[in-house]
């Protein structure tokens, strides 16, 4: 019996686990300069394990926009149909900002003609002063509040709660940015998995269905985005390994090297386009008027533009039509594909230059290159194409990636790959490698000038995630300096390439500590570096190591011979090393085997001890003391204080409920008004008739016009409560109503029911009596 029970809850249990497993998910999130998607794992039956997550207009592409226009706030497509009217309300291209000095930032939201009010925070990053001109965000709560959108949309899709994400970077992003944007993640209230890198996230997809068993291959990456364009080079292969006792052959891929323009995007293009098409305006209406003096008039000529580029990937003529452009004036022109790829003519060859320094610094030849895969909407550019195929020697490009989804699918991929909840039975190996190489620089009085000269920590392309560890011989308190290795490659707007500062201290105590003890070496200190999956690099630990030599006494072997007995000559008793001074009184000697043999009858009297007193003995001891580590990072790269982040978290919090009081409002709102229309419809119909009076119907009609002409008046901005009480009024003085009609419509398919019940009665009856 207790077995069977014990059965039935095994069974119970199990089945519970994997309930709880098909409900477990997590997404991934393609950030780019001015889109997002969202991709969702979701073990459900019947449907495809990774799907990408639609938004509230069902595209698969939403906006990377906030906006606050009148205290509310707008995000993704809602943001976006007001660009054009406020383009100072709008927030875009947030992603290039993060972790950036605010002169950069500057002079970046100049040349895209973004009037956006910036100023200078505390850290020297920027701070956007809002539509009412008193609040202020940074720029990781402006992030943090796309990156809730992004998931409350995998939430949406999946309709299970998903807190856990990947979330794929450019390969130019440095430590600033990386921080910067995880700690968005944390204010989103995501738990970011790791960051990957968009490059790998597309080597992912490409990778996961292919065998690559029969022969490695060298795979160029090759992404143009709105902003950036890069080029990774990518070594697949397989190997050998055991899997429930038999070999099984697993494919892997390794980032071999990446290189990259970080200015140079589809947003070059539509800029040049911009300022032929601004010139041209300006002289249709002369008077030297300059419309690039007006934000909304630029916001638009932009908008039209990308439109434009887009018609000429597919057409040799495009137009561009904007009405009330300036001034209530219309504008229209046109343009050809030869002339827009004159206006871009130095942006072809720049266009190059990553694959070019990928081959260079491999030493790979063109022919040693299996595939060339585009990826990136700007990749659609004929011209760019074109002088791809010129430089590579190929007749056509490789495109069986999704140019705008890989990335977003491959680094869904790898969120699977870390989470515990949910396992794919797909195997891929993933070596990624950190984009930049990393130095250390130690500072402190005594140091020697090996210690405090710079010293490679981490080289380029080091494999992710890593630890490392260096060893100093100090005893004193120094500083630690964490910089990139070479100043020719920083990131973008960084001008120092310092990018963090530690104390370390506790050193000189620990020094004094022992310095009256024998030290048998110089103390060393032990500094402990990891380099995280999200390539980011930090001094985790420290310590002091001290070795000392003391003279301890320690008690001398005793000599104890148990059992009384008559020790023959062929007798033997085992003994330590200290049983030779004895052997000289009973005439023993040791043999090679370390066994002390009696050569002479004699009798042992039991017990015999000889107590040899003690012994000094020099020992070595080693001290491992924790040391203290302060970070010192000052500048943008520095992450928000404590009381920043909780003071941003209240932030959001208050607009996420006022968000949701709008939300709420809104489809009270809508409600109320779809109970309007459609009860006026229905009571001019016969069958209320039927079921009403004429001064009923009267009645409840001129109710229902009085609600509605505070609801298109007074009404307009009146609150979720308001809308809520006039629906109630309403129902109740219609109810009595539709019920009467829900009986007069629903009557005749009861009373059908019924006689059919009575009709089988009566035969249960009759079979009974007979």
């Amino acid at each position: 019996m207790m077995t069977r029970q014990f059965r039935l809850v095994l069974s119970i249990f199990v089945l519970f686990l994997f309930s709880v497993r098909s409900q477990a998910a997590v997404s991934s999130i393609d950030l780019g300069s001015e889109s997002l998607k969202v991709a969702v794992v979701n073990l459900k039956p019947g449907q495809s394990p990774i799907t990408i997550a639609i938004n509230e207009m069902s595209k698969r592409k939403s906006p990377a926009l906030v906006a606050f226009q009148s205290g509310t706030r707008l995000l993704g497509e809602e943001a976006a149909g007001i660009v054009a009217r406020y383009p100072d309300k709008v927030y875009s291209q947030l992603r290039d900002m993060v972790g950036k000095p605010y002169k950069h930032v500057k002079g970046f939201i100049d040349s895209m003609y973004l009037p956006f009010d910036i100023v200078e925070d505390s850290r020297g990053a920027v701070s956007f002063k809002i539509d009412d001109n008193v609040t202020g965000y940074s720029i990781e709560e402006l992030l943090a509040m796309i990156l809730s959108y992004a998931a409350n949309l995998a939430e949406f899709h999946s309709k299970v709660p998903v807190k856990d994400a990947v979330i794929s970077v450019p390969p130019y992003f440095g430590q600033a940015e990386r921080k910067g944007l995880l700690q968005a993640a944390r204010l989103a209230g995501i738990n970011a998995l790791c960051l990957i890198n968009e490059h790998s996230g597309a080597a992912l997809q490409y990778g996961i269905d292919k065998d690559f068993s029969n022969g490695s291959r060298h795979v160029i990456f090759y992404d143009m985005g709105s902003s950036s364009t890069y080029a990774a080079l990518v070594y697949y292969s397989a190997y050998n390994a055991k899997e429930f006792g038999k070999t099984v052959s697993v494919n892997q891929f390794q980032v071999k090297d990446v290189r990259w323009d970080s200015e140079l995007g589809g947003q070059n293009m539509e800029l040049r386009l911009v300022e032929y098409f601004a010139d041209e305006f300006n002289k249709q209406l002369g008077n030297g008027v300059d419309v690039r003096k007006s934000p909304k008039a630029m916001a638009k000529l932009k908008k039209q533009v990308k439109r434009t580029k887009e018609i000429l990937s597919a057409n040799t003529m495009a137009p561009l039509s904007i009405e009330s452009f300036y001034d209530d004036r219309d504008f229209r022109s046109t343009i050809t594909r030869e002339k827009f790829e004159e206006l871009c003519a130095d942006l072809w060859e720049r266009s190059l230059t990553p694959v070019k320094e990928v081959l260079k610094h491999s030493g790979l030849k063109l022919d040693d290159i299996f595939a060339v895969e585009l990826i990136g909407g700007a990749t659609r550019v004929p011209k760019l194409q074109a002088k791809l195929q010129e430089f590579l020697g190929r007749k056509e490009l490789d495109k069986h990636l999704d140019a705008d989804e890989a990335i977003v699918l491959g680094a869904a991929l790898h969120a699977a790959n870390l989470s515990d909840g949910i396992k794919l039975n797909r195997k891929l190996g993933m070596i990624d490698g950190s984009s930049y190489g990393f130095v250390i620089e130690l500072d402190g009085p005594g140091l020697s000038e090996n210690d405090s000269n710079k010293q490679l920590l981490v080289p380029r392309m080091k494999k992710l995630p890593s630890k490392m560890f260096r060893t100093i011989i100090h005893n004193k308190d120094f500083g630690v300096s964490l910089a990139y290795e070479s100043e020719d490659l920083l990131p973008p707007g960084l001008l120092s390439p310092v990018f963090a500062q530690y104390a370390v201290s506790g050193l000189a105590e620990a020094s004094e500590k022992y310095s009256s003890r024998n030290l048998s070496s110089p103390i060393k200190t032990n500094l402990h570096f990891s380099l995280s999956r999200s390539g980011i690099i930090s001094l985790d630990r420290a310590e002091a190591v001290i070795e000392i030599s003391e003279w301890v006494e320690v008690p001398k072997k005793n000599l104890s011979i148990e059992n009384t007995t008559t020790a023959s000559s062929n007798k033997s008793v085992e003994v330590g090393v200290d049983a030779e001074k004895a052997s000289e009184e009973n005439k023993e000697s040791l043999n090679s085997d370390g066994v002390l043999t009696n050569t002479s009858d004699t009798t042992v009297e039991e017990p015999s001890t000889v107590d040899l007193g003690t012994e000094k003995k020099l020992r070595k001891r080693t001290f491992r003391v924790p040391l203290k580590i302060v970070e010192k990072t000052i500048g943008p790269g520095m992450s928000l204080s404590k009381e920043s982040l909780a003071e941003a978290k209240g932030k959001l919090e208050a607009l996420d409920k006022k968000d949701a009081e709008r939300r709420k409002t809104a489809e009270l709102k809508n409600n109320l008004e779809a109970y309007i229309y459609s009860t006026k419809e229905k009571l001019e119909s016969e069958d209320f008739e039927k079921i009403s009076s004429a001064d009923e119907r009267q009645s409840f009609i001129q109710k229902l016009d009085e609600v509605q002409e505070w609801l298109y008046t007074d009404g307009e901005d009146a609150t979720a409560k308001e809308f809520q009480e006039h629906l109630d009024s309403l129902k109740t003085a219609g109810d009595p109503i539709f019920f009467r009609f829900k009986e007069l419509t629903e009557r005749p398919a009861a009373v059908e029911y019924s006689q059919k019940y009575l009709d089988q009665l009566q035969q249960v009856c009759v079979i009974l009596l007979f």
